[in-house]
């Protein structure tokens, strides 16, 4: 039974189930879009939990690599704090018996992992961590008394009083109902963005509906334009793209062109180069008509990724006996709604946690095996700061604005732009002509439409390159980083300038 005092949780990954089991002991309804379990980018990740508990590391030294990554935007405070979290964050997992690898002598077994000193990733069922934590964090909440797990709903407003706070969703069933929910207190967890690109690790339904929802709220937004591609997709036509995860390249795999010959040995850290390096790299020798393989042909690597190699088997691949065909492919959202340190964000009573929210961790490129660990920690710190928030009654307008946006053609367009010109490699000419073209959809209002406009406009006002956003026409940092933020009424006016500057746009 739902009540006005209970704490709505929408998203039922990672970050979405840690924040409701660690509300305990606050009613708690956990909103999810289906059947738990199902859709969650949580099940699809494969490294596993960074975490500085070998004897040779310490939190720090973590932190270092979190800001060496980021691009000159990830906060050293931020990245010391969350790496200081991860061992008790592991503990907690253990303590719900997610099964973490170990090694002969018992203790957590750590792998190596791009732009990481030390070993220090710990992973479960080999390269199926995402999948096994999520499991141990349902059997927990299907248990957790606190916990009212409501399955099949969409969430397509946020509602607020008359003083503007946060006072409820309002989400449609699954007999296209319309249904409301009062709440002390929101927890947006919905996930990232790859869904709104056609090359993609993401589930299809990863296109940002969370980021619209607080966006329509009002809330402030931050670094939306830095997206993080993943290098290795395994390109054998699968929808989304399996990936060869970064663990491979930790245990000696190599990238090679179609002659069989290195291509990274000139670039500083080689396969283990951060990420937006590798992509850019990868991207590169495909738009010179190379073809591009990981040769995955390594010691144990059936044992240590039988995840990856089941992906392969089910594409038509032996990794075994041949090199993994691969190109980057949307994987990662940096930007989000931006948060303060307990996760809240400009909106009152609005948090958010996971990937929908810009913490300060990333920066302009993740780590490897950041973002499990930020919603844990994040998760935690959510909590105690709501459990510590006065009660109130919630009180939430009948009124709704519903929103029907265009259909699957339009979606379709929208992906392969978004590909094509908000991808690895942007320039202004192709910045502004989506950004135009988005701003027709949007205004129809389309969520999808929404986020990706704000993505576009976001790319095109940062003159730069820097981390995960590389403009050819802008190739080096400019000087001195700078977080961009914005809201979505400052980005339909700039897009309507465009739009304006550009007449000859039409939505298909």
């Amino acid at each position: 039974m739902h009540n006005a005092d209970r704490v709505i949780v929408v998203g039922a990954g990672i970050a979405g189930l840690a924040t409701a089991l660690r509300l305990a002991p606050l009613p708690v309804t956990l909103i999810a879009g289906k059947p738990l379990g199902e859709g969650a980018a949580t099940a699809l990740a494969q490294g596993g939990i960074a975490a500085a508990i070998g004897q040779d590391d310490c939190a720090a030294l973590h932190a270092e690599d979190t800001v060496a990554a980021g691009a000159g935007l990830s906060r050293p405070d931020v990245a010391l704090r969350v790496a200081e979290a991860a061992a008790p964050a592991i503990d907690w997992l253990i303590g719900l018996s997610a099964p973490f690898d170990r090694n002969d002598r018992g203790e957590l077994a750590l792998g190596l992992e791009a732009a990481h000193c030390r070993r220090r990733i710990a992973h479960a069922g080999g390269d199926k961590t995402g999948l096994m934590v999520l499991q141990a964090l349902i059997r927990a909440a299907r248990a957790a008394p606190h916990i009212a797990i409501m399955e099949n709903l969409r969430v397509i407003e946020l509602l607020r009083d008359d003083s503007g706070q946060i006072a409820g969703i309002a989400a449609t069933t699954a007999n296209a109902e319309i249904a409301r929910f009062p709440a002390r207190a929101l927890v947006l967890a919905t996930g990232g963005i790859g869904g709104l690109y056609a090359s993609t690790t993401n589930p299809p339904g990863a296109v940002g509906s969370g980021l619209a929802l607080a966006a329509r709220a009002g809330a402030v937004m931050r670094d939306m334009e830095f997206v993080q591609f993943h290098p290795t997709a395994i390109a054998a036509g699968a929808h989304p793209m399996p990936l060869a995860t970064e663990a491979l390249r930790g245990e000696g795999a190599i990238l090679i062109d179609e002659r069989g010959e290195r291509f990274m040995q000139g670039i500083p850290g080689g396969e283990l180069a951060p990420r937006d390096v590798v992509a850019r790299a990868i991207h590169r020798q495909i738009a010179a008509g190379h073809s591009v393989s990981l040769d995955a042909r390594i010691s144990g690597l059936e044992r240590r990724f039988p995840g990856v190699v089941a992906l392969c088997h089910a594409n038509g691949i032996d990794p075994t006996r041949h090199p993994i065909p691969v190109r980057p492919a949307a994987h990662y959202h940096m930007g989000g709604i931006a948060v303060n340190a307990a996760g809240a964000s400009s909106v009152p009573g609005l948090w958010a946690c996971g990937e929908v929210a810009s913490t300060g961790l990333h920066g302009g490129n993740r780590l490897a095996s950041n973002s499990l660990l930020e919603a844990l920690a994040f998760a935690r710190w959510i909590a105690e700061d709501i459990r510590s928030a006065p009660s109130r009654p919630a009180s939430a307008p009948l009124r709704l604005s519903r929103r029907d946006g265009p259909g699957t053609s339009a979606f379709d367009a929208l992906r392969a732009l978004m590909d094509s010109t908000v991808g690895v490699e942007r320039y202004a000419e192709g910045l502004t002509h989506v950004a135009g073209w988005l701003h027709q959809l949007a205004t129809q209002g389309d969520d999808r439409a929404i986020v990706a406009l704000m993505i576009a406009t976001g790319a095109l006002l940062r003159e730069e390159s820097r981390g995960g956003h590389y403009r050819t026409d802008f190739p080096h940092p400019a000087p001195g980083a700078m977080h961009s933020e914005t809201t979505l009424d400052a980005t339909l006016r700039i897009a309507a300038d465009i739009s304006e500057a550009n007449t000859d746009l039409r939505v298909a």
